[in-house]
């Protein structure tokens, strides 16, 4: 693998050497701010000198701004050949750390059917998204059952006309989540004529098929008619990718074949075990109750003798195949132990001779999910007088991302539920203690009695379990495996409705006035399919219903009943009013003092209810089905004010302030001031200093408890404990499967309470623009933000507890069943359950690097554009002092889903245009990590080779560089054909057996890299 990744960077390398020799002198941000060439069928908005920025309620340059604001054009996205325009913000170099892409739907992610950005790596939640300059709706669901975001999914691609990114913090002019910056998706002002465009493309291996086309027509001239109404609709698809579509290791659980120094991973085996040639064979069969140990249960299903359902108690034998006839179904293959594998008792004391190998991951695994999106808009703009121009937008959007899972579960644990705090599978009689029971075939079968198992079955009122081999010596038959012909699917399909409306004009002829109303709502429909009701398991467990020894002939009704739909309905809305004055105060020598001023209203409301409540009972609901719901509902008052100074030429002030009242009792007040000083004309320095906050999220202050699983290692135990085990942390590993194969649950409280987050962010930055046709900058950014929210930390409650002291107050610890081999030991954590608190400080801080240019000669004109961040800190101090630094590591690795905060992120695209023809190449370039987390080891692991490195790969995972080409031929003034060749040199991502986002690879680095070279073809028109 070494080998193959070597290649793959000097592949990389010759391309990025062959654009630097096309673009020298190039080293460091930003799409090109220059002006852009209108496309036919559209009218150009009013000259940049003249809009209204992001950031300001003033009328200014969107270049001589005190903030850096980097400025993507339609134009710019279809030279870089990007499909759609969440894509293009994943893919800004200052988006990194905790983002949330598409593939993660299929991952497990609590917000499925979503996209996020994560500016500044400081999470979803800081980073406020504006359609038009006005706020939107947040997604029903929360990214990790915390945090509220903005769906990039809801974004009308084809009447974008560009977005701004502010790379400052914004709370001054918007209020809440402006922390790590804004994003402004601004859609075209007027269209005339008719224009769309047909296009699909598929990957080099046949795969990823991707569908689009689009329609827009308008009519009116503003100019000249006084009005412009036009309206576009567009259909976008994209099919799943499987893992089983892409080479090794990313279409296998199988790490066997990744080595280092001679030491290869495990391979992963049925219930729990493995088998690794580079140790000890086949170990681990798993008899626990651990939630962790379902994903490895093989589909065939095994059985065990037992008098007794308890947990606690042993079986009686070995496991055997309930029907071995049948042997290994569902494409497993058989693994005969050997008899030194058989007589290890410590860790296969019940495995059976002969054990199905599953490869979950080949068989089942999803890179991305299916994503279907189609929608219209609406927009009219009308002089309703000479100065005053009023416009109305209307839009609609539909998103449905589906995707299948794995064979159905019968035996794990239920989320941590509301009511109860635990759930591991029960027999078929009444439940006792939580946890108390493994799921097993009782000797008898009885009729249910009001649709449940009978309190007593036996001889008199029953007949002996068909299912149960040991039926006729009176034993119970213990079970593990799968529902075969039964396959999880998950389906969110998201409604959004916006309507917005606005006017705006001169007062006096100093004076200007605005008004913004805009309403928008989304309705999320969660299907959820082939997840077992525990109930009606345990009933058809009990009265024999199901066929066990031949699951593949089970009737349809019955997998309906043992699994029915689950469907579940969210809402989202957002209500918002505003108006604003601007003019200018007087003047001075070096130019107008302008004031800005106005005031808002809004209401914000989610309605998620939980898809799976435990009110009725812990057998009442779902296996593995996320319990996560929220309700809340809160109005926001706000007044604000912008104040520009030209002091003296060249230099002006810029300050600003808003305040916010919740009706929810919190409150803040956001100054701001900024300077642009312009020595010389090639020369500009500018800085800002700011306050902000984050309001708590609904999913925060009002959520039901949730819920997520941490594998457990050596750190999460002291050496006491260990020994008690006859293991050390040195030798985890070789611990028995209990501790070494074992998770345990974080279940976080909701926390009425909270504060709101507060930041403190400065910038300070240079541009340097030689000439008219080149513009560098460097921008250097500093946040700080108090009284962070965060579950209170779980490892003070893990210590106390293992050391046998006092848990801390505001913890509870609930203990999972003992060690079936240690039985006198204390048991292991179950569940950790603590509240949300404002306790921490996150600072991040690094340098934005810009470069763009554009030079004729002749008839052929070149432009090179270049962004990247480089993070020079992203970090968390606690309470007690203590500090976790995370840059250019895996952390903050319970925040990210182990996706890891590369230093660097960034992007160089060359365009060459000549006469009918336009060529560019972009190169994504996304840095390498350490397979390290403090947040998980404890301050001093960074950039170590530390617990979570596993020795059969290399601590840093290495960079990930792409190449992006795209061709386009205007073949007359109608029709413009064009082609994108994605990922050239069809460089698959970095290895990285950690990041638990995807299978071996990240996600977030990875991208849309995992796809391998791919193809897209399409053809605009405009009449």
């Amino acid at each position: 693998m070494k080998k193959l990744s070597n290649n793959a960077w000097l592949r990389n390398s010759a391309a990025l050497q062959a654009l630097a020799c096309a673009g020298a002198g190039f080293a460091a941000l930003a799409a090109p701010a220059f002006a852009q060439d209108t496309p036919a069928g559209t009218v150009a908005e009013e000259p940049e000198a003249t809009i209204v920025v992001t950031g300001s309620i003033l009328r200014q340059d969107v270049n001589n701004t005190p903030s850096p604001v980097s400025v993507l054009t339609s134009e710019s996205l279809e030279q870089r050949g990007i499909q759609t325009t969440q894509e293009a913000l994943q893919r800004i170099s200052s988006n990194n750390g905790a983002a949330l892409t598409n593939s993660f739907s299929a991952n497990g992610a609590f917000a499925a059917g979503a996209s996020a950005v994560s500016l500044r790596g400081l999470t979803t939640s800081s980073t406020l998204v504006l359609f038009d300059g006005q706020r939107a709706a947040y997604y029903p669901l929360a990214d990790d059952a915390t945090r509220n975001f903005v769906d990039l999914n809801t974004i009308p691609d084809d009447i974008v006309d560009r977005v701004e990114v502010l790379r400052d913090g914004a709370s001054s002019t918007y209020g809440a989540d402006a922390i790590a910056g804004v994003i402004n998706v601004i859609t075209k002002k007027q269209f005339k004529g008719i224009g769309g465009r047909i296009e699909g493309g598929l990957t080099e291996r046949g795969d990823g098929e991707n569908y689009r086309i689009s329609l827009t027509a308008g009519t009116g001239d503003l100019g000249r008619d006084g009005y412009n109404i036009y309206a576009s609709g567009f259909w976008y698809r994209q099919n799943a990718l499987y893992n089983r579509d892409r080479p090794y290791p990313y279409n296998s659980q199988d790490l066997s074949g990744i080595c280092r120094d001679g030491v290869c991973g495990p391979q992963v085996g049925p219930n729990g075990g493995s088998i690794n040639p580079s140790s000890t064979g086949y170990v681990g069969w798993a008899d626990a109750t651990s939630s962790s140990d379902r994903r490895s249960f093989a589909t065939t299903f095994f059985v065990a003798p037992t008098n007794s359902n308890s947990a606690l108690d042993d079986p009686l034998g070995r496991y055997q195949f309930l029907n071995p006839a049948a042997g290994c179904i569902a494409g497993e293959t058989p693994y005969t132990l050997t008899a030194a594998e058989l007589a290890d008792t410590e860790q296969n004391a019940f495995a059976p001779t002969t054990v199905c190998q599953g490869d979950l991951v080949r068989q089942y695994g999803v890179i991305s999910p299916r994503i279907e999106r189609f929608g219209g808009a609406l927009k009219a703009t009308v002089a309703v007088t000479d100065d005053i121009e009023a416009s109305f937008t209307a839009n609609y959007l539909q998103s449905k991302v589906s995707y299948t899972g794995e064979p159905a579960t019968i035996r794990a644990n239920g989320p941590a539920g509301i009511a109860f705090p635990r759930f591991s599978t029960y027999n078929s009689g009444p439940p006792n203690a939580p946890g108390s029971f493994a799921l097993a075939l009782p000797v008898f079968v009885c009729p249910l009695v009001n649709g449940l198992p009978q309190a007593t079955c036996d001889a008199t009122n029953g007949t002996l379990n068909p299912n149960n081999p040991f039926a006729a010596q009176g034993l119970q038959a213990r079970i593990l495996g799968r529902i075969p012909n039964l396959t999880e699917y998950n389906e969110t399909l998201s409604r959004t409705y916006r309507g917005a409306f606005s006017i705006s004009g001169p007062v006096t002829d100093n004076w200007n006035f605005a008004a913004d109303v805009v309403g928008m709502v989304t309705d999320l429909t969660r299907t959820s399919k082939g997840y077992v009701y525990i109930q009606n398991l345990l009933n058809v467990v009990a009265d024999g219903s199901y066929n066990f020894v031949n699951p593949l002939s089970n009737s349809q009704s019955v997998l309906d009943y043992l699994a029915p739909d689950n469907i579940t309905k969210s809402k989202s809305e957002l209500y918002a009013a505003q108006v604003s004055f601007n003019g200018t105060l007087f003047e001075l020598p070096a130019g107008p003092v302008q004031l800005g001023f106005g005031g808002q209203i809004r209401l914000e409301a989610i309605d998620a209810p939980s898809a799976n409540p435990d009110f009725a009972g812990p057998t009442n609901r779902y296996f593995v089905l996320n319990a996560f719901g929220t309700k809340g509902e809160r109005v926001v008052r706000s007044g604000f004010f912008e104040l520009n100074v030209p002091a003296f030429e060249g230099f002006e002030v810029n300050a600003s302030g808003r305040y916010d009242n919740y009706n929810s009792g919190q409150d803040a007040f956001s100054p701001k001031i900024g300077f642009r000083y312009k020595p010389i004309d090639a020369l500009t320095l500018r800085g800002t200093w700011s306050r902000g906050f984050r309001i708590p999220s609904f999913a925060e202050a009002n959520a039901l408890p949730t819920t997520g699983f941490v594998n457990n290692t050596a750190s999460t135990f002291p050496e006491s404990y260990l020994a008690q085990f006859g293991c050390t942390r040195d030798t985890f590993t070789s611990c028995p499967t209990y501790l070494s194969s074992s998770s345990y649950g974080q279940t976080q409280l909701a926390s009425p309470d909270l504060k709101p987050e507060k930041s403190t962010s400065w910038t300070a930055g240079v541009i340097f623009e030689p000439t008219r046709n080149i513009r560098l900058s460097v921008d250097y950014y500093n946040i700080k933000k108090k009284g962070a929210i965060i579950p209170a930390p779980f490892g003070p409650a893990l210590a106390a507890y293992y050391s046998g002291q006092a848990i801390p107050a505001g913890y509870n610890i609930i203990q999972d069943s003992p060690d079936p081999q240690n039985p006198g030991v204390l048991p292991r954590v179950a569940y950790v359950q603590a509240p949300l608190i404002n306790a921490t400080t996150i600072r991040s801080e690094g340098l934005d690097f810009a470069a763009t240019g554009r030079f004729d000669f002749g008839d052929v004109r070149f432009t090179s554009s270049v962004e990247a961040t480089y993070i020079i800190n992203l970090d968390t101090t606690f309470a007690d002092g203590s500090r976790e630094s995370y840059e250019g590591t895996i952390g903050n690795y319970s925040l990210t889903a182990g996706s890891g905060t590369p230093e660097w992120h960034g992007s160089w695209t060359n365009t060459l245009e000549w006469k009918r023809w336009t060529l560019s190449a972009t190169a994504e370039f996304f840095g390498g990590y350490n397979l390290s987390a403090e947040d998980v080891e404890g301050p001093g692991a960074s950039g170590g080779c530390g617990l979570l490195s596993p020795r059969f790969v290399k601590c840093n995972v290495d960079d990930y560089v792409t190449v992006d080409l795209t061709t386009s031929y205007k073949l007359n003034d109608n029709f413009t054909l064009y082609l994108n060749v994605l990922n050239v040199f069809d460089d698959l991502p970095p290895i990285d057996p950690v990041t638990y986002g995807a299978n071996n690879y990240n996600p977030v680095q990875g991208g849309t890299g995992i796809y391998g070279r791919a193809y897209r073809l399409g053809v605009r028109a405009n009449f």
